[in-house]
């Protein structure tokens, strides 16, 4: 259900941040479907429990799941994954743009390649 790539910079449990707020955001899975338990998540990703924990803290707090005391965790809904997947976006795009313009990128020629980049997803 959730790819890790254990040679990657990124923790394990931000890739599973990650991993479970582009399914909820893209409808991969459906509000108030039950998530793995933190045990049994663990041991098909083969990770410390911990671990898991805490990308399940990381994604209550966001508002992408909620927990039910003796029942688990679930999905909330693709409204808060949607916010959070467009802050990513918006953040790498800021990033991307500085860099840029730190390379002397005029803003006509930045401009150009996004509409340039938008309109061949379109098609």
């Amino acid at each position: 259900m959730f790819t890790l790539d254990y040679k990657s910079r990124l923790p394990i449990y931000e890739q599973l941040y990650k991993s479970i707020t582009k399914m909820a955001a893209l409808g991969a899975v459906d509000k108030d479907e039950p998530l793995p338990s933190v045990r049994v998540l663990a041991q098909e990703l083969g990770v410390n429990p911990n671990t898991v924990q805490k990308a399940y803290q990381m994604l209550e707090r966001d508002g992408i799941i909620y927990s039910v005391p003796g029942k688990g965790s679930f999905v909330s809904g693709g409204e808060a994954a949607i916010l959070q997947q467009k802050e990513i976006a918006m953040k790498k795009l800021e990033e991307a743009v500085l860099a840029a313009a730190d390379c002397g990128v005029k803003a006509s020629e930045i401009l150009d390649t996004v509409h340039a980049i938008y309109n061949g997803m379109e098609e």
